[in-house]
């Protein structure tokens, strides 16, 4: 190996940390198409060019900005080019583990999104991942770049806060294809949480939950509230996020709020081990016994 940096005319430093920059590179090329996609489901006729200097890329000066969105479909807002190309391209893909399936409680699917909200001809984005069975939110976060590290890492870590590691072994995350679901250290976190990673597969718009949210969230909450700046709009997005789970009802939670459903249900939980688990524990002098209780019978353990 020596005798190949030596050939190139670079030290092993210098060779790694190129490697790490052109990781870095794709990495957020694999965004900017994610996010391109978006603006352009809400702006069809908006050009490379406008969007390339409200999204202001670190990695991409404007003409390579402007040929990776027209090497991917972007100069007409095709959805089937936009899928083919991504999937020839190498980009990490997951199994979509949602298709044909509901959540019978919380902490076992969880599907997250990326949004953007413009503020003054400055965009910023907005990352909401929600319990698919009661519809809280459970991770959110506002930022003003699209890197991993300030959109679905602090997502989830606010997860991780509201639900506990403990609860979260063998749940479900599940996204559209945004580079920050496959990235290194968002797959390291969810290897780390032993949670499994899911995608859409038949097309890269398919995860209506997660976007239903970021339009109610957008449209009902922070465009009221009128954000002037990222240090507000992180204010506002934490009091519609608790709006939202305090006081929005749902016909599918039986018009109950995500709080009240998750709360509602717990008790049902409780009710049913009662009835089914009838064994209690009693503690005495510092030892812990079980004892059943039984209608017509009483044990005593001492």
């Amino acid at each position: 190996m020596n005798l190949i940096y030596q050939v190139v005319g670079l030290t092993k430093q210098s060779f790694l940390q190129k490697l790490r920059r052109k990781g870095n590179v794709q990495e957020e090329k694999g965004q900017l198409l994610y996010m391109v996609s978006q603006i352009r489901k809400d702006h069809p006729r908006m050009s490379a060019r406008e969007i390339y200097y409200k999204l202001k890329p670190s990695a991409l000066g404007r003409d390579k900005f402007e040929q990776l969105c027209f090497g991917n479909g972007f100069r007409v807002a095709t959805r089937k080019n936009y899928r083919k190309t991504t999937d020839s391209s190498g980009v990490i893909r997951f199994p979509n583990l949602v298709k044909n399936t509901t959540a019978s409680n919380i902490n076992q699917v969880f599907v997250s999104d990326i949004t953007y909200f413009e503020i003054n001809g400055v965009f910023y984005y907005i990352t909401l991942i929600m319990d698919l069975f009661n519809r809280e939110i459970v991770g959110y976060w506002a930022s003003e770049s699209l890197r991993t590290g300030q959109t679905t890492l602090p997502a989830l870590q606010r997860l991780i806060q509201e639900r506990g590691r403990i609860n979260l072994p063998e749940a479900i995350i599940h996204s559209d294809g945004g580079g920050q679901y496959y990235s290194k250290e968002f797959r390291a976190l969810t290897n780390e949480l032993k949670m499994r990673n899911s995608m859409t597969e038949e097309s890269l718009y398919e995860n209506t939950h997660a976007e239903r949210l970021n339009g109610i969230i957008k449209n009902n909450y922070l465009y009221p509230y009128n954000p002037t700046d990222l240090k507000s709009l992180r204010k506002y997005l934490q009091k519609a996020v608790r709006m939202y789970n305090q006081e929005k009802s749902h016909r599918a939670l039986k018009n109950m709020t995500p709080e009240e459903y998750k709360k509602m249900h717990t008790v049902e939980n409780e009710n049913n081990e009662k009835r089914y688990f009838p064994f209690q524990t009693v503690n005495h002098k510092n030892v812990t016994w079980k004892s059943e209780n039984l209608m017509s019978n009483s044990v005593n353990v001492f």
